[in-house]
């Protein structure tokens, strides 16, 4: 149990440390996660502040949608514990989860219990559905699925009767149960009301779509989360899958070396990690390779918006 408050300035948890210290011994864990790093310079996986606690987060951490969803035991399982460790000894936390994720939450409690690695992990977890107790209930499940006493953020899923679980969330945030509370979606469609929860609600978390060919979050969203403090965790950021499908078979462009992109996977998240309101992107994998690529994709520059705009166009093509 932790011995001070998270959100204390010279407050550090046990958890927290265990992070700080993979952190800094990330640039080290990089350079042997193959080729796409080994050119990696001698420092940690790069880190954004949560703003409402200062507390630095790596930039790419891993969703568990479809990939996580297996048996235990299982071929796959076994590449998921290496998806992981990957994923640690790079120094990155974030792993993003749901209860509509089939069997991600128990996947991901197990493999984390196996490995005794629940301290070095950022746990974020949704409830989605309607009413107080079966929001209660399903929150419950989630923290014995993943076997902890506490997560790190809760997420209202789609703002789906957030209006309903927000107080509970609000108030086992307060008990110490969750860490972070906030809201998420995936499609603009419902822009226009998670612009009117972030002006009406103090959240410390946004999670939201955003992708080199999915840029509606520009617009408002990215820009008042910036101005209200709150942290962006990216889901979709290859565009859903569909634009990764599109690009097999194509050469890089040239200028890809110039900010240290070797695949196309890194190119698009460092497209999306360049925004900096984006505190760190998720992309859902079941795989150590891609998981390994990923990471690659926050070493070396993130170039400014102005650098992004003639080169769009050939990446969305």
């Amino acid at each position: 149990m932790p011995t001070a408050s998270p959100f204390a300035p010279s407050g550090m948890t046990r958890a927290r440390f265990l992070r700080l210290a993979a952190g800094a011994a990330g640039g080290a864990a990089l350079a042997r996660l193959g080729p796409a790093t080994a050119s990696a310079a001698a420092s940690p996986l790069p880190s954004r502040s949560i703003p409402v606690s200062g507390e630095p987060l790596p930039i790419v951490g891993c969703g568990t949608y479809r990939g996580f969803d297996v048996d235990v035991g299982s071929t796959e399982y076994q590449e998921l514990a290496d998806v992981l460790s990957t994923l640690f000894a790079a120094g990155g936390s974030v792993l993003d989860s749901s209860p509509m994720y089939g069997r991600a939450e128990a996947v991901t409690g197990q493999l984390l219990a196996a490995s005794n690695s629940h301290a070095r992990a950022f746990l974020a977890a949704k409830v989605w559905t309607q009413g107080r107790s079966a929001g209660i209930t399903q929150m419950e499940d989630s923290f014995k699925l993943l076997r902890t006493p506490r997560i790190d953020l809760m997420q209202i899923h789609n703002l789906l009767d957030w209006r309903t679980h927000l107080p509970v969330l609000r108030d086992w945030q307060a008990q110490g149960r969750l860490r972070y509370v906030g809201i998420t979606h995936y499609t603009a469609s419902a822009y226009d009301d998670v612009e009117a929860v972030l002006r009406a609600e103090r959240l410390d978390f946004l999670q939201i779509n955003y992708s080199a060919d999915d840029r509606a979050a520009e617009q408002r969203l990215l820009p008042l989360a910036a101005e209200r403090g709150v942290a962006v965790l990216v889901n979709r950021p290859f565009g859903g899958g569909g634009l990764l499908r599109r690009m097999q078979g194509r050469p890089l462009p040239a200028w890809a070396a110039e900010i240290g992109a070797a695949s196309w996977p890194q190119l698009l998240l460092k497209f999306v990690l360049s925004h900096a309101a984006v505190t760190c992107a998720i992309p859902g994998t079941g795989r150590a390779a891609h998981m390994r690529d990923n990471l690659a994709a926050a070493i070396g520059p993130l170039p400014d918006r102005a650098f992004w705009t003639p080169h769009l166009p050939e990446m969305v093509a």
